[in-house]
């Protein structure tokens, strides 16, 4: 009995260690191999399908360089992390180019040669303590054309793709396109006068969308008062023209007859308008539009109403504005397009909306749209009285185009030929005897019109978080407002091999069940909370109506009963208060443990199961050596 024990036992002892051993070997034999199996269900770590493409347009040889400061003390662990995931893709790249690109990995160490040609490449060292810095940057040279990456910031990781293959179509294509930018509000930034700086207010700096537009594309400004769009334009951005010419419209009108691509923003309130102007001084701003010309195309643009939506509302803002700055989820945006198929979330910002029916020869398809739980309100409401807003909603139970791309042959606005000058206040209109020859277009070739209901999305505050760091600038996107203008544009005016590239980079998990329950949550406290504040005003009314009343043989004081009076009201205040605070605290701990219990679910149903089967299996086991 005891020999089989030690028998038992023995052949235990063996088992064990020679699993270790085949553990350890496979181990082994996978680093040597350097094998990835992307099982994560977008292929997010697989080269995507536009990167193969630039890939395959490789004629000659092209060499990545990538400077890494290797030192592990110096190099905190995300660094080191990050490194790490560069190293791994550009063996993917390498893997894809079949044999057209050589990667040198060099490690710039003080007072090195690594160090002078990571400076004569363009890498620069961040600094990452007191006294350390690190070097993390790639170069790309094909051919005579050059480019690199100064710093692959970890903050950018799911750029990174993104970032290598837009700097390699760089050096294989190094013309840049040329688009026209012309726009209704400071993007282009704006310097400091002498009444600013009195003022203690400096310039502006332009728009996040335009630097990164700038480091792609040869980005013209076009003057709103233009009367023709140059020639080297290919794809012009108009962005809320507001009070914008017949003129203007139409040269725009002869740009797309030309078979020139358009991007329109227009506005029913552009927000971001007053905020930049500190000269303006917040006021009152009116709407954009491009009336001539979208009449001509079938549609209309109301520039004095504004869209509010119960069901895209996101709690990232102040809920008095959270029915007018929706956040859109997949679910309303059109999927099957290479422009918007994967961004998964896009916030707008008091956006208006789009309808009528394309003119003929013209396709519309819609790119973006609102929930059936929205409706239009007039804009004075959304600028004055937001709160008033989800009060008084009202859904009308239908979708609402807020983004329409128009395809096919267009037909001029203007058949009358190009609009004459109107004389200045107090001049005659000169008469001309000789008749101009009408040498405008009256329709073009096929073309592509892109029209946005907001111009708002495009200012960093509404896609992204911006932060200095050592003077350098730091970007952590939060949606795809920028992907969307981003791929609209180098799908219409650039290479479109990068639109795959990028928008996987702005994938994100949306708690869609969250998204529901939330809004069915608010619409069960709505009533009761709308009510609790229709209380609170009328008590505040009354408070303030007793309390300018007094006696007349009273200077100074109020009647015992109307101090009694306000005492009562006040009281009642604080209770409506208080209880408003506590169907707010009820809202808000639903929705936390909804969200607390759904992600306990996702963390930790899959451990559960493996340690389950674990169990069994040991169970299982232990159940046939008894029985042996």
């Amino acid at each position: 009995m005891k020999h089989k024990s030690f028998e038992t036992a023995l052949y235990s002892t063996i088992g064990v260690a020679v699993m270790l051993l085949i553990v350890v070997a496979i181990n082994v034999i996978t680093s040597m191999t350097r094998m990835r199996v992307d099982l994560t269900e977008d292929r997010i770590y697989t080269l995507s399908e536009g990167t193969r493409k630039i890939l395959s347009k490789l004629d000659g040889k092209l060499k990545i360089r990538f400077y890494c400061t290797r030192d592990e003390a110096a190099m905190p662990v995300n660094y080191r992390n990050h490194a790490q995931r560069i190293d791994d893709l550009l063996a993917e790249y390498k893997k894809l180019a079949g044999g057209k690109l050589e990667i040198q990995k060099l490690d710039p160490q003080p007072d090195t040669d690594a160090e002078d040609f990571a400076n004569a490449d363009g890498v620069e060292p961040r600094q990452v303590g007191i006294t350390e810095s690190v070097f993390m940057g790639l170069s790309f040279t094909y051919l005579d054309t050059k480019a690199a990456l100064p710093f692959m910031d970890p903050g950018r990781e799911k750029f990174l793709e993104y970032d290598i293959s837009r700097a390699i179509a760089q050096v294989v294509n190094p013309e840049r396109p040329v688009i026209g930018l012309m726009s209704g509000l400071p993007v282009f930034g704006m310097p400091s006068n002498p009444m600013m700086m009195q003022m203690g207010q400096r310039g502006q700096e332009p728009w996040l969308f335009v630097s990164e537009l700038q480091k792609d594309f040869n980005v013209k400004q076009v003057q709103m008062e233009t009367d023709k769009i140059d020639d080297d334009i290919k794809l012009l951005i108009v962005m809320h023209p507001k009070n914008i010419s017949d003129k203007a419209q139409f040269a725009i009108d002869q740009f797309v007859l030309r078979g020139g691509r358009l991007i329109a923003f227009l506005d029913p309130y552009a927000a971001m308008e007053g905020r930049q102007n500190p000269m303006m001084g917040g006021g009152p701003q009116g709407g954009s539009n491009m009336e001539k010309l979208l009449k001509a195309w079938g549609l209309e643009f109301d520039s004095n109403k504004v869209l509010a939506d119960a069901n895209l509302r996101s709690p990232r803002f102040h809920p008095r504005y959270q029915y007018l700055l929706p956040n859109l989820t997949p679910q309303y945006i059109k999927q099957d397009e290479i422009i918007t198929g994967q961004i998964d979330n896009l916030i707008l910002a008091f956006a208006g909306v789009f309808t009528g029916t394309p003119a003929e020869g013209l396709k519309m398809d819609t790119l973006l749209e609102s929930s059936e739980q929205s409706q239009l309100v007039d804009r004075f409401m959304a600028e004055m009285a937001g709160e008033q807003v989800g009060k008084d909603f009202k859904p009308g139970n239908r979708k609402y185009s807020l983004a329409v791309r128009l395809t096919g042959k267009f037909k001029t606005a203007f058949p009358e030929g190009k609009p004459e000058d109107k004389p200045a206040e107090g001049e005659k209109k000169e008469e001309n005897k000789e008749a101009k020859k009408d040498e405008a277009l009256k329709a073009g070739p096929e073309t592509t019109v892109i029209l946005v209901g907001d111009a708002d999305m495009l200012h960093e505050q509404f896609y992204a978080e911006v932060q200095s760091f050592l003077n350098q600038k730091i970007m952590m996107i939060h949606s795809g407002n920028l992907t969307f203008l981003q791929n609209a544009v180098e799908l219409l005016g650039g290479d479109a091999s990068l639109v795959n590239a990028r928008t996987r980079a702005t994938k994100s998990r949306n708690f869609e069940v969250i998204r529901n329950i939330r809004t069915q949550a608010a619409a069960d406290y709505q009533a009761e909370l709308q009510k609790l504040e229709e209380k609170k005003n009328e008590t505040q009314r009354k408070l303030s109506e007793l309390q300018s009343k007094k006696d007349p043989k009273q200077r100074f004081a109020l009647s015992p009963e109307q101090a009694a009076e306000i005492e009562r009201y006040k009281k009642e205040q604080v209770e409506t208060n208080k209880r408003l605070k506590e169907v707010r605290k009820q809202l808000r701990r639903r929705e936390e443990k909804l969200e607390t219990t759904l992600k306990l679910v996702n963390i930790l149903v899959m451990p559960g199961v493996v340690t389950a089967m674990g169990i069994g299996l040991a169970l299982y086991n232990r159940k046939r050596t008894a029985a042996k």
